[in-house]
């Protein structure tokens, strides 16, 4: 009952008091099963880009973190091909940062900084953290492209804040790219 009346109170400031550049809505009737959208910040190479996030949140929330995984593909060094997200607001301690203070809308917001500001040093995706420690200017030039390629909306016509056939055929593509990537190389993988 907590988590219902916490999670119905929240939603209703995300909604009459969203952050800057996020917004989260329910999908359908389920309370758990939420999505969210996040800008990408001006003077970033995601600049421009709409990103859609799929939140889903657990049943002992808020004693546990709500599971959130970015939907529309990113070049990040701190999110990985599944769009799985490395940070520690996403994690119980003593390796994470959750605790039942923290609400979606603070962990919404801190992605929104993480994409602003890379965590290098705790990467999910090793070659990209590479890049973007050693040859910024690629990094910068490739996550353009990517925001370019699957987060900017082409047609505003349709109002729609679901994801467009493209974006789930990225989508789609991203997890079996993934699923090979891992098999071909666990070690790849250093976020804990």
């Amino acid at each position: 009952m907590q988590r219902a009346s916490r999670l119905k109170r929240e939603l209703q400031m995300l909604s009459t008091e969203p952050p800057p550049g996020i917004t989260c809505w329910q999908t359908e009737d389920q309370i758990d099963d939420l999505r969210a959208q996040i800008l990408g910040g001006s003077g970033t190479p995601y600049d421009g880009g709409v990103f859609s996030l799929e939140v889903k949140i657990p049943e002992r929330y808020p004693f546990e973190p709500p599971k959130i995984r970015f939907l529309t593909p990113i070049y990040h060094p701190n999110i990985d091909n599944s769009g799985r997200i490395c940070h520690d607001a996403l994690k119980l301690p003593p390796k994470g940062a959750w605790k039942p203070s923290l609400n979606i809308s603070t962990v919404l917001t801190s992605i929104q900084l993480l994409m602003a500001e890379p965590n290098p040093d705790d990467p999910l995706m090793a070659d990209i953290s590479s890049e973007f420690k050693y040859s910024k200017h690629l990094f910068m030039e490739k996550a353009r492209k990517w925001t370019q390629e699957h987060a900017v909306q082409k047609n505003s016509v349709n109002g729609n804040k679901e994801n467009t056939p493209d974006q789930k055929a990225s989508t789609r593509k991203r997890e079996a790219h993934s699923v090979q990537q891992e098999a071909e190389d666990p070690a790849k993988r250093t976020c804990v």
